[in-house]
């Protein structure tokens, strides 16, 4: 593909660096990737990949805009509480990148819709607000051998992992299971609702979400995959922990017991983008 001059002129600052140039933006505007919320997390990633000019962005959230979300998601505004936070999203993105292609999806992702649904995208960033959703949308990327950029936030402290358990060239990698057997029972972890959460720490984590993504578009850098980043707002603090593949994992391990689709409760239990 060949780049108008307003498109050089927009992405010349990208452009310009030796790690992407023309054929590194070639392959971002190629890119799809898939963001399930357009919450505190999804709103700072939307905004970040669609100026980055990735091509086709595909948002799926079944909620509404409301003014409790304004003091962290960001891609929304007054003018559009009450609205269907993925028209919100694309009216938002339609405004500030005509390149992008945004495939709305108003719904919550199940075992009956997530393999259809995912299936033309390149990556999967979770910005979900549920283990329920968290653990669904890990087995169908391990399924689908899709990247996977898992995010969480809670009251003042911010999680990142990149999974991808079906890259393998440079040692084994883990996938969510790995890091978390199975879902905790409903009501056991308090949400953001009930504990609160510090709006700009949707901002960073959701903004490193979207830097990964990038990074995996370009191959550049050096992956999340095996690693997991905490961030800790109060004490100004990153940490950098190792997560090695499990080998008795119930899913990616040499001997699975979970070889299809499940279905969890749905609770707002877990700490991630509300």
């Amino acid at each position: 593909m060949s780049f108008t001059e307003e498109q050089l002129q927009r992405y010349s600052r990208q452009i310009l660096l030796k790690e992407v140039g023309g054929k590194g933006q070639k392959k971002i505007a190629e890119a799809k990737v898939f963001l399930i919320g357009a919450g505190g997390l999804g709103s700072p990633a939307i905004l970040y990949l669609a100026s980055a000019g990735v091509g086709t962005l595909g948002i799926i959230d079944d909620d509404q805009v409301d003014l409790s979300n304004l003091q962290r998601q960001i891609i929304h505004s007054t003018q559009t509480v009450n609205r269907p936070k993925v028209e919100s999203a694309q009216e938002t993105i339609a405004k500030m990148n005509p390149d992008v292609k945004v495939n709305a999806y108003t719904g919550r992702l199940n075992s009956g819709n997530i393999m259809d649904t995912i299936k033309d995208y390149d990556i999967i960033l979770d910005g979900s607000d549920n283990f329920a959703t968290r653990f669904l949308v890990n087995d169908a990327a391990f399924f689908q051998k899709k990247t996977l950029i898992s995010g969480s936030i809670f009251r003042f402290e911010g999680q990142l992992t990149t999974l991808k358990p079906h890259h393998t060239d440079d040692g084994p990698k883990p996938c969510y299971r790995c890091l978390y057997p199975e879902p905790p029972p409903p009501g056991l972890v308090p949400s953001c609702q009930e504990a609160g959460v510090l709006g700009v720490l949707a901002g960073t984590i959701g903004i490193l979400q979207a830097a990964e993504a990038l990074k995996e578009i370009l191959g550049i850098g050096e992956s999340m995959a095996g690693r997991l980043l905490i961030y800790d707002a109060l004490e100004m603090r990153f940490q950098n922990v190792k997560v090695p593949k499990n080998p008795k994992c119930l899913l990616c391990g040499p001997n699975p017991s979970i070889t299809e689709l499940l279905d969890y409760e749905i609770s707002c239990g877990l700490p991630v983008n509300d």
